[in-house]
């Protein structure tokens, strides 16, 4: 019998075509992909929320999305703006702040001080370690980088037209997808299984679990945190409260955490001699700056289990690559991708089909 020899050149053109199409189609959606993804997150993480609220609304489908819609604009498009739009408006004067820092000096500590139980002494023999290490020529060689720091947020957030853009286009995508979730996550499984077969599919699920796993576990954790520690800030009367609480959510998401804004917000009240609120605000810091260490975990696994340096590769990678929306659209894409990588590891151990797949 004999053999008809293939048209290699036929084959690279039709591959080398539909690559230049993938192409194209990428780049004229490049500006909506950042949008587009964080809507997946949401959508993915709240869809449970949204159906319990349908059947609360008769049914009704169109009320559900109207109320969803509300929540996503009040809860987390609408403080983030105007989080930003606080940071953005009060650079120059936060970075005069911050430069003022240099006359800052230690004082002696307070008589109060080495009269606590257990720890007073040593509470005592720290702040004089302070005292002569001269810490205010450590911050007086510090403050000038404030304010850098400051021009270069205030530099990424310039284009706040657009990042109000892209919030709205979140909200819009949002919509859409609580109004025909049903249809999308029925078009993605058959894609993934006329690629890919039954695996194809099961990673459609495993990605969806990656995505609620960090909607859940990072956004939401960072959302408590930052929401608290905004209370407890604007309770002990510490000056611009907005702007740190949009820094401890910054902060939050990076996988850094809050402490960073909440300890020297500590530090600067006792200072002016607001001892009492001085003790309140450290002792709900330590409530705030400790809890993602047991409701993060507990969020996670609802959704996957993702490492902690994963989340913080996910989160620079995604701010530098996407701006500030890549804060949370670095980490999905890097948890799809972690997620299934490692299905596809744990194929072989599992005899060659995928984990939770196997016949009985």
């Amino acid at each position: 019998m004999t053999r008809i020899p293939s048209d290699i050149t036929r084959t690279v053109l039709t591959v080398l075509f539909i690559g230049v199409l993938i192409g194209a189609s990428l780049w004229i959606l490049k500006p909506f992909l950042g949008a587009a993804i964080w809507a997946v997150t949401i959508v993915t993480a709240t869809w449970p929320l949204m159906i319990s609220i349908q059947n609360l609304l008769w049914g009704r489908r169109s009320l559900a999305v109207a109320v969803m819609t509300l929540v996503l604009l009040c809860l987390l498009v609408v403080p983030l703006w105007l989080a930003i739009g606080t940071i953005v408006s009060n650079a120059d004067q936060i970075a005069g702040w911050v430069k003022s820092a240099s006359a800052f000096e230690v004082p002696p500590p307070p008589a109060w001080l080495g009269k606590l139980p257990l720890f007073g002494g040593d509470l005592v023999a720290a702040w004089e370690k302070v005292l002569l290490a001269e810490l205010q020529d450590f911050i007086k060689k510090l403050a000038p980088y404030g304010g850098t720091a400051l021009r270069w947020f205030a530099t990424e957030v310039g284009g706040f037209g657009f990042l109000v853009l892209q919030f709205l286009l979140t909200t819009v995508f949002a919509a859409l997808l609580y109004a025909g979730g049903e249809q999308a996550a029925s078009w993605i499984k058959r894609f993934g299984r006329r690629l890919g077969g039954v695996r194809g599919e099961h990673s459609i699920r495993l990605a969806g679990q990656a995505v609620r796993g960090v909607a859940l576990g990072v956004v939401v954790t960072a959302l408590v945190q930052s929401a608290l520690g905004g209370v407890g800030l604007a309770v002990a009367g510490v000056p611009f409260a907005t702007v740190l609480t949009a820094l401890m959510f910054m902060l939050a998401i990076a996988q850094i955490g809050p402490m960073l804004v909440l300890a020297p917000s500590v530090a600067w009240l006792y200072w002016t001699g607001s001892t009492g609120w001085g003790t309140f605000l450290l002792l709900w810091s330590l409530v705030v700056g400790t809890m993602d260490n047991f409701l993060r975990p507990v969020l996670i696994k609802r959704g996957a289990d993702l490492p902690l340096l994963l989340i913080f590769t996910g989160v620079v990678g995604g701010l530098i690559a996407f701006g500030l929306i890549g804060i949370f659209v670095g980490p999905v894409v890097l948890a799809v991708a972690h997620t299934l990588l490692s299905a596809w590891v744990d194929e072989e151990i599992a005899g060659g089909e995928p984990p939770g797949l196997q016949e009985p």
